[in-house]
């Protein structure tokens, strides 16, 4: 399934050890992931929901080019960090990331376009590694 605003890819491998590998590659891209969410765990914590989906949104960013986005356009933080999600889906486990070119295109700065061209190239290398 492939959506305009994402870049993305079913892995035959399972969930756990994908999710491993995605962290994994992200960290060899020089992302960071700040934020971690268990979506089935915090829909049980915080509406009494039982899933057995795996799902995770990992919050990506490399500081570096957060900062060079930060200084081009200050209120771009509404839009930052890159997320990333693992799933359970048929025939594996789906990986995808969201497009910076695209999330950021609403954006009219110049600046900008050239920060979501570098991590859109590691956000798609980080995919393709695996």
């Amino acid at each position: 399934m492939a959506v305009a605003y994402g870049i993305g890819k079913l892995v035959s491998a399972s969930f756990a050890e994908t999710l491993k590998r995605t962290r994994a590659a992200l960290v060899d891209e020089g992302f960071g992931v700040l934020c971690d969410i268990d979506v089935a765990a915090t829909l049980r914590a915080k509406l009494g929901v039982e899933t057995d989906d795996d799902y995770v949104i990992l919050g990506a960013c490399v500081p570096a080019l957060a900062q060079r986005a930060l200084l081009a356009e200050r209120e771009v933080g509404l839009l930052l960090p890159c997320n990333v999600v693992v799933y359970a889906a048929e025939g594996g486990t789906r990986v995808s990331a969201i497009d910076p070119e695209v999330m950021l295109a609403m954006i009219d700065n110049p600046a900008l376009a050239e920060v979501a061209h570098e991590v859109r190239a590691k956000l798609t290398r980080v995919i393709e590694r695996l």
